[in-house]
């Protein structure tokens, strides 16, 4: 099957995308959604507008069917609206945010989401503890990202499934999930890049499996990856660990070929929903299962 990494972050470097996909072939992965570089107001290292949008569509040249170019926006930016525009017009896949001095529930934010849910384009949020030298976690809480649910045609991911508050995330996650199946149209997935440390992989794959929620279609994997300096070794460490307990907790491949491609192509809007979500309820009577794929 073709795995896709969604989540690499570039920066403000040398572009060398031949070179990306040499290691991500020695990894076994096939493309992936590249980030670009962070925002001004993110941090001193961030870039404008302009020099973002241009190096991130440098890394997907020539390997548009590979590298999916990914803007990194923050609502406080100038003209962030426009830049969203400007972005959809020029080819962009998606947008990233990491809420690293505001809230997502934030006016500010919520317009900029609401824009983008506009242009059919999906976000890709950071969620749960933000190693950045800051007081900036309390942002990334799951719950925090509830008021998502009034945006009309919002797709979006929490990365990490943030980590350490994967059981909120979880949570977070049925209340989508019932909401889509009675009249909403926001979806939320897993974007399960480390983030977890190798302790708590296992305890993660088995709430996500286990907890009755119907969450295949929803599962991506990713890496965390840097673009310029992509390791091979490191990627193949978490498919290899991520395989192990899969056939552990048996997970079938149909999940798999969903959780490493079908659902990333989905989530870029390059692969049609043949499916219908089964609604979580408190009585478990209509509880998701791996047991369905078992028989």
């Amino acid at each position: 099957m073709k795995i896709y990494d969604m989540h690499i972050h570039a920066k403000a470097t040398d572009v060398t995308p031949d070179l990306l996909l040499e290691k991500m072939d020695n990894a076994g992965v096939f493309g992936g959604a590249v980030f670009s570089n962070r925002p001004i107001e993110i941090g001193k290292t961030g870039t404008d507008f302009k020099n973002r949008i241009e190096e991130v569509f440098d890394w997907s040249k020539d390997h548009e069917d590979r590298i999916f170019p990914v803007l990194w926006i923050h609502p406080y930016e100038k003209d962030a609206i426009r830049n969203v525009r400007i972005a959809v017009d020029m080819g962009i896949k998606a947008f990233k945010i990491i809420c690293n001095n505001f809230y997502a529930y934030e006016r500010k934010s919520i317009k900029l989401l609401e824009e983008i849910a506009k242009h059919n384009k999906p976000v890709i949020f950071h969620s749960g503890i933000l190693w950045n030298g800051g007081e900036t976690s309390r942002y990334n809480r799951p719950a925090n990202f509830e008021k998502l649910i009034e945006i009309d045609n919002l797709t979006f991911s929490l990365g990490h499934c943030s980590w350490p508050w994967i059981d909120e995330c979880i949570a977070l996650y049925g209340k989508f999930l019932n909401a889509t199946t009675t009249g909403a149209n926001t979806e939320m997935f897993f974007d399960i890049t480390p983030g977890t440390p190798v302790i708590y992989r296992e305890e993660l794959l088995f709430k996500l499996f286990n907890v009755g929620y119907d969450v295949p279609n929803n599962i991506m994997f990713g890496t965390d990856n840097r673009a310029d300096t992509y390791n091979s070794v490191w990627a193949q460490k978490w498919i290899t660990l991520d395989n192990s307990i899969y056939e552990k907790l048996g997970v079938p491949e149909c999940i798999k070929q969903k959780i490493y491609c079908d659902n990333f192509l989905r989530f870029f809007g390059l692969k049609d929903k043949d499916f219908e979500h089964i609604s979580p309820v408190s009585d478990q009577d209509n509880a998701w299962s791996l047991d369905n794929y078992k028989q």
